[in-house]
């Protein structure tokens, strides 16, 4: 099965999935939030996803950072739609610093890195990477 992971913003939603081996990390979609409910139904109808991993916003040191509480909602939503969803947060600090420096390394150009759907995207799937990871040790 599936796991799928978000980089939660209040104005984009970026979306990364694992293939069923859960060996690689993809970038599926950025969705505005409001939209993302309707989106996950749709998908899980057709794909099986057995866990969500949501970035935790955080500061340097370690505390909550000010998207921390939007995070939270964002998370209540999802348990309230797919309550038997396991959900694991996972630092999501640098991702997407990371995002923007994997875009200037594939060699597009100012445009792309400025692309906040993609930056977002790739911060999904950078997310998604650590914590398969995380998991083989």
């Amino acid at each position: 099965m599936r796991v799928m992971a978000f980089d939660y913003g209040t104005k984009r939603i970026g979306i990364a999935v694992t293939d069923p081996m859960q060996i690689i990390a993809t970038g599926l979609d950025t969705i505005h939030p409001m939209h993302i409910i309707d989106y996950l139904k749709k998908y899980l109808q057709t794909e099986a996803v057995e866990r969500f991993i949501v970035g935790e916003p955080k500061q340097m040191d370690n505390t909550p950072s000010q998207s921390a509480m939007h995070v939270k909602g964002f998370v209540t939503l999802l348990k309230k739609n797919f309550p038997d969803m396991p959900i694991e947060m996972l630092d999501e600090r640098f991702t997407s610093k990371m995002a923007s420096a994997a875009i200037a390394q594939s060699g597009m150009g100012k445009k792309a890195r400025q692309n906040k759907a993609l930056v977002d995207n790739i911060s999904a799937v950078i997310l998604l990477q650590s914590w398969m990871e995380q998991q083989r040790f």
